[in-house]
């Protein structure tokens, strides 16, 4: 096809409008942190699919172990014929696992699976029903991770009604007006009002919510649910679809907080672009289901298997979680320069461990009163310089940062460049 907007036309014609796509680019090629389209058309990316590619498109490691893989086989579905990738993947997680004692991984093939199993094992591990998650968290688009999601627009509009047996409490954030306290005390409110401890069988939270405005769960909030967990025999489950696999400056996002969970679900960057998800958990809670009871057909691709082991090489070989750690001082002291000019559109709020960067776009400085049109602006005018950015949040102001951690110095400051360009164009 001859240009991007001729295969918009097709796109519409052939796709629901349910399936949204932030802009009207169609890629042709991509390598490491840099993505053309059909046109010829060169851009920057910092959405890294999602935070799918924190070893980049088309890591060479993870291109030659599945060359490698595709010559013996592609699938054999691991219910009926086991094969050696997916073992040695559980393997190398078991060994990463981020809480103390004996562990087993389980696989699958997208994060919502992930976590939907997650309640799954809870459940049969607990004999109880009930699930709370915290509002600004997103899950997935399955029937149980969407009720775990706690954003309505766009993902639970028309879709009702949702599974029993979700509760959800606030995320503290203290721009919102939301304290650790606060979100304490719903939780007890909650347990007083709507579903007494005895009945719940895990609490599901972010290290740092992703689509909520990539806001970190403090180290106070996370501290207090392990302790009314463990007096109330209920499962913390972390969900790290998006901080996992050292985007955060550390393998897991948890590991901040020095608080063990129960079990952690993975998807996104841990098989480096090749769909593959997983739940790592205490090994005597992942054998509480009856055989049989979990898996897939595509559960555990062997393809993406051999990916995943590859990117975890490049990992630790790169040193990427080094390079995370070094890569999000550079983008934050950028960022505090922008946020010094008066002539950008108002930014506060710059936070984010490691490589996982956010901050808000408001209406006036020194204020917080967010500004979703503002920010739907900077990220279009981020697509006229050649920079692929996504925004997110409750309330649709925030910028996320997701350049994978391979890019070079010399891309990620070019990406810096024409962010602040877009910064200053999109000024009303």
């Amino acid at each position: 096809m001859s240009d991007n907007r001729e295969l918009l036309t097709r796109r519409e014609r052939a796709i629901p409008r349910g399936v949204a796509t932030a802009y009207p680019v169609f890629a042709a090629r991509a390598e490491n942190a840099e993505l053309w389209d059909v046109e010829g058309q060169r851009f920057v990316d910092f959405a890294g699919g999602i935070a799918v590619l924190n070893t980049g498109h088309r890591h060479p490691k993870v291109i030659a172990a599945v060359e490698k893989q595709l010559k013996n086989y592609t699938h054999t579905a691991f219910q009926v014929v086991a094969y050696e990738p997916y073992i040695a993947l559980a393997e190398r997680l078991n060994a990463l696992a981020p809480f103390k004692g004996p562990a087993k991984t389980i696989l699958f093939t997208t994060g919502a699976e992930a976590t939907e199993n997650a309640v799954k094992i809870a459940r049969a591990a607990t004999g109880r029903s009930a699930v709370i998650a915290f509002a600004g968290g997103f899950h997935g688009r399955t029937m149980m991770t969407m009720a775990l999601t706690g954003k309505t627009l766009p993902y639970k509009k028309k879709f009702g009604p949702m599974p029993a047996e979700v509760f959800h409490v606030p995320f503290p954030v203290a721009d919102h007006g939301v304290t650790v306290a606060d979100s304490l005390r719903a939780l007890e409110f909650l347990f007083r009002a709507d579903v007494e401890p005895s009945r719940v069988a895990a609490i599901m939270i972010e290290p740092v919510q992703g689509e909520g405005g990539f806001y970190e769960a403090p180290k106070e909030l996370l501290v207090a649910l392990r302790k009314l967990c463990d007096e109330n025999g209920i499962l913390l489950v972390a969900d790290e679809v998006q901080t996992g696999f050292a985007r955060t400056g550390r393998m897991f996002g948890i590991e901040h907080s020095g608080v063990e969970p129960d079990m952690i679900t993975v998807a996104k960057s841990l098989a480096g672009g090749f769909p593959l998800s997983g739940v790592i958990g205490r090994a005597d809670i992942m054998d509480a289901a009856e055989p049989g009871g979990l898996g897939g057909t595509y559960a555990g691709s062997p393809v993406a298997c051999a990916a995943a082991l590859a990117v975890l090489d490049a990992i630790a070989e790169e040193k990427l979680i080094d390079r995370a750690n070094a890569m999000g001082a550079h983008i934050k002291g950028r960022l505090q320069k922008i946020a010094s000019r008066n002539d950008t559109v108002p930014i506060t709020g710059i936070r984010g461990h490691g490589a996982m960067i956010g901050f808000d776009i408001v209406k006036h400085r020194g204020a917080y009163e967010p500004d979703a049109d503002a920010t739907k602006r900077v990220t279009n005018a981020a697509l006229e310089e050649g920079l692929i950015l996504l925004s997110c949040g409750v309330f649709s102001n925030a910028i996320r940062i997701l350049v994978p951690l391979t890019a070079s110095d010399a891309i990620l400051d070019e990406g810096l460049d024409k962010l602040e360009r877009a910064l200053v164009s999109s000024r009303g």
